[in-house]
Parts: structure tokens; sequence; C-alpha cells
């Protein structure tokens, strides 16, 4: 069967990478900046600065150097840096990033000391005088000391996108300011999606092949949970259960979107799949919203829990998916406050339905459209 045609990436992933570019840009001048200014104030502090010492000219260069780090390690960090510590076993990942981080460094070094040396001078860029004075910069003790201050700003940047990215946007911070010590309540809205056929395709590939197998689909499909400010909260066997704060989910129809930019990703490698699996991966959705119970819980390991009855509803939702021949199913409660759909999908109705322990009928809408 011939997958679907669209887009690689849509104009929402494209402008998610490029905000987040953006804001590692703005964070690594800022950086910058403060490293520059707290080395000047020092240097007058102790009465050692240079007569000679040419402000300007200084701060441009720390400027360039700034903008340049920003740019270049803004686009490796996310699409490079970051996807290799995923696709990759972490020795031979963390040679890469060694790799690519050695050669920006050199670029962005470079950048920054021929402007310096060439206004030094007064001579072009390109002049031999300029370039030899460039060449022994590599060997001071400045490039070293600023080598490895950047190599631990590049390192602390990946730690905050990875374990944001793990834990959702937003979370992370929280977790670290104690905001879930204690107990609270939280109204959330919750997804819980889960492959098809799985004991099938299980007993078809084997433990091992079915591991990995799942291992690639929960992978795929971590962008999409990531780009609309979904946090993960488990995975369960071939379920995996994703939550949003009414906010984020809302907004721009995250919550929904998600959904259909998994599916999107997973038309896109569909091929794949079949090449290496025999098998593409379909999954089913359900949605529900509510109050929960939120913190930290664990001694050994400590991990952010939930707890409440909208989480036993989501899960008798989407167990309803086979029942009612649909892909996707949700609360007629979550519909009414999720008004907003993402473009090309409809809400329709399916009317009160019996969900297994329940002692009332929930009534239920899915979506049709096509979201490719």
């Amino acid at each position: 069967m011939k997958a679907p045609r669209f887009k690689r990436y849509t104009s929402r992933q494209l402008w998610f990478y490029t905000r987040r570019a953006f804001w590692i840009l703005v964070a690594w001048v800022l950086i910058s900046n403060a490293l520059f200014f707290y080395e000047y104030f020092t240097l007058i502090s102790n009465g050692v600065l240079s007569s000679s010492f040419d402000f300007q000219q200084a701060f441009t260069a720390n400027l360039i150097v700034g903008i340049s780090a920003g740019i270049i390690g803004g686009i490796v960090t996310v699409n490079l840096m970051e996807r290799w510590l995923r696709k990759h076993a972490f020795w031979k990942a963390l040679l890469y990033i060694v790799i690519a981080y050695v050669i920006a460094a050199l670029m962005v070094s470079t950048i920054g000391a021929l402007y310096f040396y060439s206004e030094d001078a007064g001579l072009p860029f390109y002049h031999p005088d300029v370039i030899y004075e460039v060449q022994l910069f590599f060997g001071t003790w400045l490039f070293i000391k600023n080598f490895i201050v950047w190599l631990v700003i590049v390192i602390v940047t990946l730690i905050v996108l990875i374990v944001n990215d793990k834990y959702g946007p937003g979370v992370f911070p929280d977790y670290l300011m104690g905001r879930y010590f204690m107990p609270k309540s939280e109204r959330r809205i919750f997804m819980f999606a889960d492959i098809r056929n799985a004991t099938g395709i299980a007993e078809e590939l084997g433990e091992e092949k079915y591991f990995n197998f799942l291992k690639d689909f929960f992978r795929d499909i971590a962008p999409a949970i990531v780009q609309t400010r979904g946090e993960v909260y488990q995975y369960v066997g071939d379920e995996v259960v994703v939550s949003w704060k009414m906010k984020w989910g809302l907004k721009n129809a995250n919550a929904l979107q998600c959904y259909y930019s998994m599916k999107r990703i997973i038309a896109y490698k569909q091929s794949r799949y079949i090449k290496k699996y025999g098998f593409a991966p379909e999954f089913k959705a359900g949605y529900h919203f509510g109050p929960v119970m939120v913190g930290e819980i664990g001694q050994i390991k400590r991990e952010i829990a939930f707890s409440g009855d909208v989480l036993n509803t989501t899960a008798r939702i989407v167990s309803l998916c086979n029942e009612l021949g649909v892909d996707i199913l949700a609360s007629k409660e979550f519909a009414n406050i999720a008004y907003k759909t993402p473009k090309g999908i409809e809400k329709q109705e399916v009317g009160k339905e019996k969900l297994r322990g329940k002692a009332e009928e929930m009534e239920l809408v899915t979506y049709s459209g096509n979201d490719l």
C-alpha cells in the first residue's frame, strides 16, 4: 500500500523548531554578554585593565561570537545533537557531539578572532598578518577557557532539552521548584493511545523484534507530543498515556493535534516499518479531562504521578474504539471544551455508550477528516 503524500515538516513543526532555536540563540547571547561584563568589571575592580583596551571592539567581537554560537549552536543542538542522543548508543552519540562541538567551536572562534584582529590591526580579515594572529589565538589560555565554558553551556542546554522532553514543557522547572512535592489538585486533559492488534504483532515478531517495534514507535511519535506541549505520563506495554495542562491542551487544539501529528509521522515512516518489521503500526486514541491529584511519589525512584477517575474513564473510552469501529474517541465533555479542532477535522456525535465499570452511560464523539 502506497503511503499518503504530505509535507515532511508542517508549518507547525517548523515553527516549533525555529522557536526553540531562537530561544537558544537569545539565551546564549545573554550568557555570552554576562560572561563578558563579569570579566570586564573584574579587571576594572582589580585595576589590571590595560589602557589600550578598546571596549567597543572587544564587546562587538564578543557579540559576534555570541550570535554565531547561538545560531550555529541552536541549529546543531536542536537538529543534530539531541537527535543523536535519541537514536544512538550513548557512547556513539557522545562521540558525534564532541566532534560537532569542536568543529562549531573552531568556526565560531575563527569568526570572532578574524573580526577582532582585523579591527586591531586595521587590516582586512583575509590579510596574512590577521590570519597569523588568529592561528596564534587558538593556543592562548583565552581560547582554551572559552572552549571549556561553552562546552559546559552546550551540555547544560542538551540536558535541559532532554529532561524537558522527558517530563514535558514546563514540568522540569516545576519539579526543581518542588511544586509537586505536596499533592495538589489540577484539571488536566488525558490521551490514551495504544497500538491495534498488538498481541498478534507480538506473536508474529517475537519478543526482541516486538520490543524494537515498540521502541521505534514511541521514539517516532515523541516529536508530536513535545510540539503540542504534551507530557508523557507513562508507557504501559503498547500504550502511551499523555497529559496536558488545560491551558496548553486547548490552545491551538494541541491535544487533538497531537493524535493527528502522530498519524502523520507514522504514515510518513510506514514503508520503513513494513520493510523492517512487515507491519506498520496502527493505533487508536481516547480523550477525556477532569480533576486529578498530582504529586511526587516513590522513594527509590521518584516521579510525578496522577491519581483520579479521569484516568480510568479515558482508559475505558479508548477500549471502545474497536467495538465502535473508530480510531479516535472522546467524551462529549472534552469535545465541548475543546471546540477548536485541527484544520480539516470535524466532530461527529457517537451517542451514549456504556463504559466498563461505570454505572452511567457517557456521551462520546469521534472525529473525521484528513489532517495529513
